[in-house]
């Protein structure tokens, strides 16, 4: 079983900047991959952002790319979502979410069945 805490969320203006953070615990082995999700009142989770723990390549929504990287620490079981020139339209709860499932692609996870485990989530809230 593996544990998911979020925490970074909050209020921020348009244009400003947040970064999020999950930290997992409880499984002695890597996931294949962990992902950022986010749903906003009234609409179905979208995929946001995802990185392979083994190599770290990275996929990103088309909404997102070049505004949001997604890292992450080894050492300390977290991965982050560094969000920039943060819009209005980015409020959502954010969730993070690991996947104990190998795909040749990181295209694969881009959907939530693909994952495991979630977190309870963290909301942004971005003003315009």
């Amino acid at each position: 079983q593996v544990q998911l805490v979020e925490s970074g969320g909050g209020l921020v203006q348009a244009g400003g900047s947040l970064r999020l953070a999950c930290v997992a615990s409880g499984r002695t082995s890597s996931p294949y991959a962990v992902g950022w999700f986010r749903q906003a009142p009234g609409k179905q989770r979208e995929f946001v952002a995802v990185i392979r723990w083994s190599g770290g390549s990275t996929y990103y929504a088309g909404s997102v790319e070049g505004r949001f990287t997604i890292s992450r620490d080894n050492a300390k079981n977290t991965v982050y979502l560094q969000m920039n020139s943060l819009k209005p339209e980015d409020t959502a709860v954010y969730y993070c979410a690991a996947s104990g499932k190998w795909y040749s692609g990181s295209y694969y996870y881009t959907v939530a069945g693909a994952f495991d485990y979630w977190g309870q989530g963290t909301q942004v809230t971005v003003s315009s």
